[in-house]
C-alpha cells in the first residue's frame, strides 16, 4: 500500500505531459495492482476460513479515558518492604572505615536474582542523608551489557562535572577519571554488573586507585562469580522476601486508592495470589498491577485460579523463570494493541532509557497507533505508556519536564520481551557480532538495534535482512557509517524507524529517497551533519524528523513542504537558519518546536516568513520563534498567527530589540490555555495587552527587556507560580505590580472589608541583573492587621518559597509581605554539609559574615543547639534553616551578592 500511496502522492505533486508510452505504462501499473488486490483476497479468504474453523469471536475492548502519564514514587517506596536490616547493613559498611589499612576503596557487592531489589536497595543508601554527608563525591554507574569501558568513564566524569568533549577512548578517558577523584572521598555504585572477564575490570581499576581513604565501591549482580572477579570486600547475598513482605508489597499496589469494603472483599483472594510471588518484589508489584485493573471478586478469583499458574518451566536459557508466570498473566491481560507495543521494547539494550515521546513515535510508525477520529495518536501513544507503567513493565520513571518524559525495563522484563519476541527483536554489540546472532535468523529480524565501537566494522550480513523495519544505531563515531549508508538504505527499503542520532555522519546519502515506507527519522546530536538531500523530500510518509542540536546544519531541504504528512519537526538548537518556503503546507504537523525568522540577506528569498505560522493549527507543547522582527506583519492587526494553536502550552518569543516590537508582539496573542511564556530581548516599551488573559499561566520569564520601565499587574495572574525577571528596564515594584493599586484606591463603602490575594501561587521569584531598579515598595496592610478604620486586607505571595535577588545595586530593600514570606530551600541548589566542615573550610567566608554582622559563630551555636540544620551555598553566605513549627522546616534565602539589600540583617 505504500507503494501505491507515494505514487499517488507524487502524482497529484507533479504535472507531466502524456507520451506515446503514457498508455502503456499505465496499463502495466493497473495490472499489477490487480494481481497484489487478488492476492490479498485470496489471503483474507483464508483467514476468513480459519475464524470460521476455530470459532473465533470478535470482542471490543472497553474505551478507557485517556490521561497524562505522570511520574510517581508508590511502586518504589512499597518495593522496600522486609529490607530494612539489609539496608542498614549497607549503610553501615559504607560508613565504616577501611578493612584493609594498605587500601584506599573497599569493594562491597549486592547479590542476588534478578528482580530481588538489589538496584532499589543500592539506590536507598546511595541517597541516604549519613551516605550523602560522608562522601564528597558520589557516582552512579549503570553498567549492564556489554561492560563498556568508555561509556563508565564517561559516565563517572558527567557526574564529576568534568568536560568529555575532546576525550574519545579509554585511553583518553582513565587519567581524567584519575586525575578527578584524586585524594577525595567517593562512593562509586556500579549497578547491574554481568561481565567475568577480569580484563575489563582490570582495565578500569587503576584510574580509581587514587581517590581517598574510606572511599567505596558499591556493585549489584547476580552472579557470585562477578562478585569475585572485582575483589570484593563484603558480599551481602540478598534473599527472597517473606509472604508477608510479598504480601505488603502486593497490597500496597492492587488496593491503591480502593475502599475499605473493597479491600476487606477481596484482601483473603489477593493474600493467595501474592504467595504466588515466590519472594521476589518485582513479581509482586507486576501482580499488584495487574490486580489493579481488576474490579469485581469473579475476575480476582479468575487469576488466581490461572491455567498459567501450571506451567512449572519455560524453556529459556538464562532467564530468571521464577518472574515468568507473574509477567505472563499480566501480559496476556493487556489489550492486544498494548502487548505489540511492549514487545517492540525488547529491541533496545538492556538498561535503555526511553523517552516516552521518542517511543511513541517509533511506535506511531510501525503502525501500532491508530487515528480514532477523536484522539492522536500521540494521545493513544501516551496511554499506552501509562498502561505499561502502571503493570510495572516500565519502571524508574523520571519526569524532567512535560515534554521530557523518560523511564526503562527491568531486566527481568526485558528478558520476558525478547522471549516472546523469539527472533524478531535483536540487539548487537561488539561482543556478539558474530554468525551465530548476524547467521541465518538475521533474515528473520525485524527491528534491530547496533552498539559498535569505532573500531569494529559495520557487518555485512545486516544486508539479508530484508524485512527489516526498525534500525537503530547508537551513540557510534565509528567511520564506517557513513560509507555503509547508501547501500543500507538501497537494500533495507522495508525500514519505517531510522535512528542514527549522536552519530558522527556527516551527510545523509541522495539514497534514503528509497526509503519509502519510512516513517521515522532520529537525526539528533548529529553534530558533524552539514547538509540533507532533497531527495529526502519524496518520503511522502514521512511522520517525524528530528535534527535537534545539529549544530552544523545550516537548512532545511527546500522542497519539505512535499512532506504533508509530518507530524513532528524537530529543529531546536540546531544550525538551522531559517525555515523554508511551503512550511505552511505541513498541515499535519503536532509538533514544530522552533520556528525560525530569516534575518536577511541571500536566504530571504526562499526563506517562509512568518505568516506561514498561521494554518498550522495543531501544532502543540512548546513552540519558539527565533529572530523575530517585523516584516509588515506587526501592521496587521488581524494576523493572528497564534491564538488559535490550542494545544500550544509553552512559548518562548526571542526578539531582536526593535523598537517596532510593540505592534509586533500583539500579533502574537497565544491561546489562553498557555502555561510557560518566555519573552527575550524585547525592544517594546510596553508588554502586550494579551498577557493579562493568560489566565492558566504558571511560569513568566522577562529577559533583556531593557525598554519596559513598568510591569503589568501581574499579581492577578491566578495560576503563576513561578517569575523570573533578569535585566528588565523597570524602576520600581509597587502596588499596580501586585496587581491591588486600583483596590487601594477604590470607593469601599463603611464597614466593608475588601480581602485580596496577589500571586496567590507565586512560588518562586527571581530578581537579577535589575540595575535600574531602586524601590520594591512595602504594603501597610496585611491579613492579621484588621483594625476599625482597616478597608482592606492583601494577602501578598502567601506561597512564596523561594526569592533570589542578584546584582541589583540601587535596590535599598526588600518590603515586609516578603520578609514574612515562608521560604523554603530549593534542594537542587543548596547542598547541606556538616557544621564542623563548615566551620573548618570556610574560615575565612565565616571571617568576612563575622564582621558583616550577618551571622556569627556564637548564633550557630544557637543553632546548633536548638537543633537546626545550618546550610553552606558556595561563596555566597550561610543560611539557617528555621523550624516555624513542628511539620514545616523552611529556610530563609536571600540571593543578595552585589545588592545594598545584603547589609539589612534578618536574625
Amino acid at each position: 500500500m505504500d507503494e501505491e500511496n507515494t505514487r499517488s502522492l507524487k502524482k497529484m505533486r507533479c504535472s507531466f505531459m502524456r507520451s506515446p508510452c503514457f498508455c502503456l505504462n499505465q496499463g502495466v501499473r493497473r495490472r499489477d495492482i490487480a494481481l497484489k488486490i487478488k492476492a490479498v483476497s485470496e489471503k483474507l479468504d483464508e483467514i476468513a476460513k480459519e475464524k470460521a474453523m476455530y470459532g473465533f469471536e470478535l470482542y471490543k475492548a472497553a474505551d478507557h479515558e485517556l490521561q497524562r502519564l505522570t511520574s510517581t514514587s508508590l511502586v518504589d517506596e512499597s518495593s522496600m518492604c522486609g529490607r530494612d536490616d539489609e539496608k542498614k547493613n549497607i549503610i553501615s559498611m559504607l560508613l565504616a572505615e577501611s578493612s584493609q589499612e594498605a587500601r584506599d576503596m573497599d569493594v562491597i557487592s549486592l547479590v542476588g536474582l534478578g528482580g530481588i531489589g538489589k538496584t532499589t536497595l543500592a539506590q536507598l543508601a546511595f541517597n541516604d542523608a549519613k551516605v550523602t554527608a560522608h562522601f564528597e563525591k558520589k557516582m552512579w554507574v549503570c553498567v549492564s551489557e556489554p561492560f563498556d569501558g568508555v561509556r563508565i568513564a564517561k559516565v563517572i566524569l558527567e557526574q564529576l562535572e568534568v568536560s568529555t568533549s575532546n576525550l574519545d577512548d579509554l585511553q583518553s578517558f582513565l587519567p581524567k577519571v584519575s586525575q578527578s577523584i584524586n585524594r577525595i572521598r567517593i562512593l562509586l555504585v556500579l549497578d547491574d554488573v554481568w561481565t567475568e572477564d577480569h580484563r575489563h575490570w582490570e582495565q578500569l581499576k587503576p584510574s580509581l586507585a587514587g581517590c581517598a581513604r574510606g572511599s567505596r565501591i558499591l556493585v549489584t549482580t547476580r552472579k557470585g562469580a562477578v562478585a569475585a572477579m572485582m575483589g570484593t570486600d563484603h558480599q551481602i547475598d540478598i534473599e527472597t522476601l517473606s509472604d508477608d513482605a510479598c504480601r505488603s508489597i502486593f497490597n500496597h499496589v492492587a488496593f491503591y486508592k480502593r475502599s475499605k469494603e473493597e479491600r476487606e472483599r477481596l484482601i483473603n483472594i489477593g493474600n493467595k495470589i501474592a504467595n504466588k510471588c515466590r519472594g521476589l518484589p518485582l513479581a509482586a508489584k507486576v501482580l499488584g498491577g495487574l490486580m489493579q485493573s481488576k474490579k469485581t471478586r469473579e475476575e480476582w478469583e479468575d487469576v488466581l485460579s490461572s491455567e498459567l499458574w501450571g506451567l512449572d518451566e519455560v524453556d529459556k536459557v538464562q532467564v530468571e523463570k521464577k518472574l515468568f508466570l507473574p509477567l505472563l498473566l499480566s501480559y496476556y491481560d493487556l489489550p492486544s494493541v498494548v502487548r505489540r507495543c511492549f514487545l517492540y521494547c525488547a529491541m533496545f539494550p538492556k538498561d535503555y532509557e526511553m523517552k516516552k515521546d521518542e517511543l511513541v513515535k517509533m511506535w506511531m510508525a510501525q503502525g501500532y497507533l491508530k487515528w480514532t477520529g477523536r484522539r492522536d495518536m500521540e494521545v493513544v501513544g501516551e496511554y499506552y505508556c501509562q498502561v505499561l507503567a502502571a503493570r510495572s513493565f516500565f519502571q524508574d520513571i523520571k519526569e524532567y519536564c512535560r515534554e521530557d518524559l523518560r523511564f526503562k525495563m527491568h531486566d527481568i522484563v526485558h528478558d520476558f520481551a525478547q522471549y516472546m519476541t523469539e527472533n524478531e527483536c535483536l540487539t548487537v554489540d561488539d561482543n556478539n557480532l558474530g554468525e551465530e546472532t548476524m547467521g541465518a535468523s538475521i533474515e528473520r529480524v525485524r527491528h534491530l538495534s547496533m552498539m559498535l565501537s569505532r573500531e569494529t566494522s559495520f557487518p555485512s550480513s545486516i544486508h539479508r535482512a530484508k524485512g527489516l523495519r526498525s534500525l537503530l544505531i547508537h551513540n557510534t563515531r565509528g567511520p564506517w557509517l557513513g560509507a555503509s549508508l547508501p547501500d543500507v538504505m538501497k537494500q533495507l527499503t522495508c525500514i519505517r524507524s531510522l535512528n542514527l542520532s549522536r552519530s558522527s555522519i556527516k551527510e545523509i546519502p541522495k539514497e534514503v529517497g528509497k526509503l519509502i515506507h519510512l516513517r521515522h527519522l532520529n537525526l539528533e546530536e548529529c553534530r558533524e551533519l552539514v547538509s540533507l538531500p532533497e531527495t529526502m523530500c519524496d518520503l511522502c510518509n514521512l511522520q517525524s524528523l528530528d535534527v535537534i542540536r545539529c549544530w552544523s546544519l545550516k537548512e532545511l531541504p527546500r522542497a519539505i513542504g512535499k512532506l504533508i504528512k509530518l507530524r513532528h519537526l524537530c529543529i531546536y538548537d540546531s544550525g538551522v537558519a531559517f525555515m523554508p518556503k511551503g512550511i505552511e503546507r505541513l498541515t499535519c504537523l503536532r509538533q514544530l518546536d522552533c520556528f525560525i525568522v530569516c534575518g536577511g540577506g541571500e536566504n530571504e528569498s526562499k526563506a517562509a516568513n512568518l505568516r506561514e505560522l498561521k494554518n498550522l493549527d495543531h501544532i502543540g507543547g512548546r513552540l519558539v520563534i527565533e529572530n523575530l522582527r517585523g516584516g509588515g506583519i506587526e501592521d496587521d492587526a488581524e494576523a493572528q498567527l497564534i491564538k488559535n494553536k490550542k494545544r500550544l502550552l509553552c512559548l518562548k518569543l526571542n526578539f531582536c530589540n526593535n523598537h517596532e516590537d510593540d505592534n509586533l508582539i500583539e500579533v502574537l496573542q497565544p491561546p489562553s490555555d498557555l502555561e510557560r511564556l518566555s519573552l527575550n530581548l524585547y525592544g517594546g516599551i510596553v508588554l502586550p495587552n494579551w498577557m493579562m488573559a493568560l489566565t492558566r499561566l504558571q511560569d513568566l520569564q522577562l529577559f533583556a527587556c531593557g525598554n519596559v520601565k513598568v510591569l503589568p499587574p501581574l499579581g492577578r495572574l491566578p495560576n503563576l507560580e513561578s517569575l523570573k525577571l533578569n535585566r528588565v528596564g523597570v524602576r520600581r515594584l509597587d502596588a499596580g505590580f501586585l496587581g491591588i493599586g486600583e483596590v487601594e484606591n477604590a470607593n469601599i463603602n463603611e464597614g466593608e472589608i475588601a480581602r485580596v490575594t496577589a500571586f496567590p501561587k507565586l512560588k518562586t521569584f527571581n530578581i537579577w541583573d535589575l540595575s535600574e531598579l531602586e524601590e520594591w515598595d512595602g504594603i501597610e496592610r496585611r491579613v492579621g492587621e484588621e483594625d476599625a478604620t482597616t478597608t482592606s486586607i492583601f494577602i501578598i505571595m502567601p506561597q512564596l518559597q523561594y526569592l533570589g535577588v542578584l546584582n541589583c545595586p540601587l535596590l535599598r530593600a526588600l518590603p515586609d509581605y516578603v520578609l514574612a514570606a515562608p521560604l523554603q530551600r530549593p534542594c537542587d541548589l543548596l547542598e547541606p554539609i556538616p557544621v564542623t566542615q563548615l566551620v573548618r573550610e570556610t574560615a575565612a567566608v565565616m571571617q568576612e559574615f563575622t564582621q558583616s554582622g550577618v551571622l556569627t559563630p556564637a548564633k550557630i551555636d544557637d543553632y546548633l543547639a536548638e537543633g537546626i540544620d545550618i546550610v553552606f551555598f558556595g561563596s555566597s553566605g550561610v543560611l539557617p534553616c528555621i523550624d516555624t513549627n513542628r511539620d514545616t522546616c523552611v529556610t530563609f534565602l536571600w540571593h543578595l551578592l552585589e545588592s545594598a539589600a545584603f547589609s539589612r540583617s534578618f536574625y
